[in-house]
């Protein structure tokens, strides 16, 4: 087998993003997975370009509000008691990461790779033939009264200063956006330049039918080790093994593991997320509505109306909890009364995540011909095209588009 330049460890929107663009470089390229593409979390999320999103998780009001949260086992924000003590390094980074100093650092890094993602994504879905899929429907952030109104304005001003369009709702105009919404949301936010997909998972399909048409290749194996060495690295599968000249690791939640075998502790948890899709019929939605109190989000996808978000801080082997799903399900029809929630599909995904909100983009310690491109949480699918640039630009000794010292893999 004629050994390719790169490896692409990971099938997820990020892997296939990065393998694409890489093989636009010229460069050869395979793609290993250990179940395929669009298996994991790329299948199941929102479908949201999300590039508004520039506040990290990690803030002093996500710090307000959990304590109330972690009382509530359904609720926005879980730890499953079992999980616990193995997390608690991890939560001591990320209050850490909650000081006003570092979450403004935050907030800028996450504002220029937003920028970046933003700008390439339509030539990049022009260049897969994915471009019919983009959608322009905006997001309506939904609010319980005038208080929760104006606690997130100090988030709104924030974004402002970043030049993000949006306008705040009364009743009235909320209904105009989106209606059937329950009286109990009395005001809302509502930012226009909120893209989506029209199915993440479909979109996820089509790059890796795109990326096997240009000559790439994608092969199902559970990739265990690297070996880096002076002339390249041999990646190590369960009963065989594969040399290439350079690495990119973008395996989500699972990149931590074969991090460690070349001697990086990287810690990265798993936010595992829960949905719930609904036929079509569902509910007559015109925009994704996020119900940011409670910590989901309802969307329409051309597979149907996804019900779906919050975090459960969990890892990689607990068995799934569905009562999430059917927790956020349950609220998303008194929310919405005319949702009819009869026929739905649950699903739960890993999505990988870094204490302070930002990915892992950057070269392995000691190690030039590994790359990493992980850790985005919840903006995966946002910020699959800016990470693509980044990577491809890495692989072939460029300047960056952007600052990439942010999100060093080893600011940790």
């Amino acid at each position: 087998m004629i050994q390719p330049d790169v490896i692409v460890i990971g099938a997820g929107v990020i892997g296939l993003s990065a393998a694409i663009a890489a093989q636009a470089r010229g460069l050869s390229v395979t793609v290993l997975d250990r179940e395929g593409p669009a298996a994991g979390a790329s299948a199941g999320n929102a479908g949201a370009f999300a590039f508004t999103d520039i506040l990290p998780l990690a803030s002093p009001g996500i710090m307000r509000k959990a304590p109330n949260w972690l009382l509530d086992p359904l609720g926005p924000l879980s730890i499953p008691p079992a999980y616990a003590p193995k997390i608690a390094p991890w939560m001591y980074r990320f209050w850490r990461a909650c000081s006003p100093a570092r979450v403004a650092s935050s907030i800028d890094a996450q504002t220029a790779l937003m920028d970046l993602s933003k700008a390439e994504l339509e030539p990049f879905l022009q260049q897969t033939g994915t471009l019919h899929m983009l959608r322009r429907d905006g997001n309506l952030q939904v609010y319980e009264g005038q208080p929760e109104l104006e606690a997130s304005l100090p988030g709104w001003e924030a974004r402002e200063r970043h030049g993000i369009e949006f306008r705040h709702l009364d009743s009235a105009g909320m209904a105009e956006v989106q209606p059937g919404l329950a009286p109990r949301f009395t005001h809302g936010t509502f930012t226009p330049g909120w893209y989506s997909i029209a199915d993440p998972k479909l979109y996820t399909i089509a790059l890796a039918d795109h990326f096997r048409g240009k000559g790439g290749r994608i092969e199902q194996a559970d990739v265990t080790a690297l070996r880096p060495d002076e002339a390249g690295v041999e990646v190590m599968m369960k009963g065989e093994k594969r040399r290439c000249t350079r690495v990119v690791l973008a395996a989500g939640a699972f990149s931590h593991r074969i991090a460690r075998t070349i001697g990086e502790r990287i810690p990265l948890e798993t936010e595992r997320g829960y949905n719930t899709t609904l036929p079509h019929n569902a509910l007559d939605l015109r925009t994704q509505v996020t119900f940011g109190g409670h910590g989901f989000v309802v969307t329409r996808l051309s597979t149907g109306i996804r019900v779906g978000g919050a975090v459960e801080l969990g890892g990689l082997d607990l068995p799934p909890n569905y009562k999430r799903a059917q927790a956020m399900l349950t609220k998303a029809q008194a929310f919405l009364p005319g949702l009819k929630s009869e026929g739905g599909v649950q699903w739960m995904g890993f999505r990988p995540s870094l204490p302070d909100s930002l990915p892992a983009i950057g070269r392995a310690r000691d190690q030039a011909r590994v790359i990493y491109a992980f850790g985005h949480g919840h903006l995966g699918l946002t910020q699959s095209a800016g990470t693509a640039r980044l990577v491809a630009d890495l692989l072939t000794d460029q300047r960056p588009a952007i600052d990439i010292s942010p999100f060093s893999p080893q600011r940790f």
